[in-house]
């Protein structure tokens, strides 16, 4: 077993108590690969938000543009306008909510702030926007910097690496390296090795085998697997939102490896099934 230390619950962005924190993902996309159009109605979303806190999610990861792979991006308008809606309703009807916005454009991600998110979910690690790094340090809040191969539209198109846990590795350093530089608080520091994000099935296993190697950066790391295709190609569950025991597996190997942030949609059964593991690996 490679987690041996006690931790609560929970721990809230930036931290770095070990200790699983549930993050549950809200689309308000028409598009998204599992739930795309279910919450494009800021009630409908705030509901369901508020179901996922209830479960036992810490933090909702509300995002306006779709990153399936074969996506095409949305015009910044149109993600502002899906998003801020949404945010400022959570934020009404639940204010002991983490609210965080999942976006790599720096005006959509201050609008956020403006309108009450607390954290920020960049699947390009502050490349995209040259500006976004400076939003983040300006707010002093928890920014997650995910490992992507290419963008959302190629990069399930013949993936490819010499070392695929090496080279995440490095690639979430200086990325990391970069957002310090830029004025980010170390300790608003998230990793996200970008499971299915250019990635094969076989890439996907390797960085969840060897999670490890990213934990020992020294930041905490956040794993997001839940309902991906990879799942659906070892259980042979075809529909996404069946995906439910699969996750479920790679969220307690995950925490096990030392993992702190939990990306899903389904949160009751993760939370169970963390709660289940963490009571084993604290006898070690």
């Amino acid at each position: 077993m490679r987690r041996t230390e006690s931790s609560p619950d929970n721990v809230g962005p930036g931290d770095r108590t070990p200790g699983p924190t549930l993050v549950g993902v809200l689309n308000v996309t028409p598009d998204s690969f599992s739930d795309g159009g279910d919450f494009l109605d800021p009630g409908r979303a705030a509901a369901r938000a508020a179901t996922m806190l209830d479960e036992g999610a810490r933090i909702i990861d509300v995002g306006g543009q779709s990153t399936r792979p074969g996506s095409d991006p949305v015009p910044a308008e149109e993600e502002v306008g899906r998003v801020i809606p949404v945010i400022r309703r959570i934020v009404a009807e639940r204010p002991d909510a983490t609210v965080c916005i999942d976006t790599y454009r720096a005006g959509t991600a201050e609008a956020a702030i403006e309108a009450g998110a607390a954290m920020v979910n960049d699947v390009s690690a502050l490349g995209a926007d040259p500006c976004m790094a400076g939003v983040v340090a300006e707010a002093r809040c928890p920014v997650i910097l995910m490992h992507m191969l290419g963008e959302p539209k190629t990069m399930q198109r013949d993936p490819r690496y010499a070392d695929v846990v090496r080279e995440v590795r490095e690639f979430l350093a200086e990325r990391a390296e970069h957002a310090i530089a830029a004025g980010v608080e170390e300790r608003n520091v998230i990793l996200d090795p970008g499971i299915g994000f250019g990635k094969t099935l076989e890439h996907n296993l390797a960085l969840l085998n060897d999670l490890d190697a990213i934990v020992d950066l020294g930041f905490p790391v956040l794993f997001g697997a839940s309902r991906k295709s990879f799942i659906g190609r070892i259980t042979g569950v075809e529909e996404a939102r069946d995906r439910i025991s699969g996750t479920v597996a790679t969220t307690v190997l995950a925490y096990e490896r030392g993992a702190t942030f939990f990306r899903v949609h389904d949160v009751r059964a993760n939370r169970e099934a963390l709660a289940v593991a963490r009571a084993v690996l604290d006898l070690g």
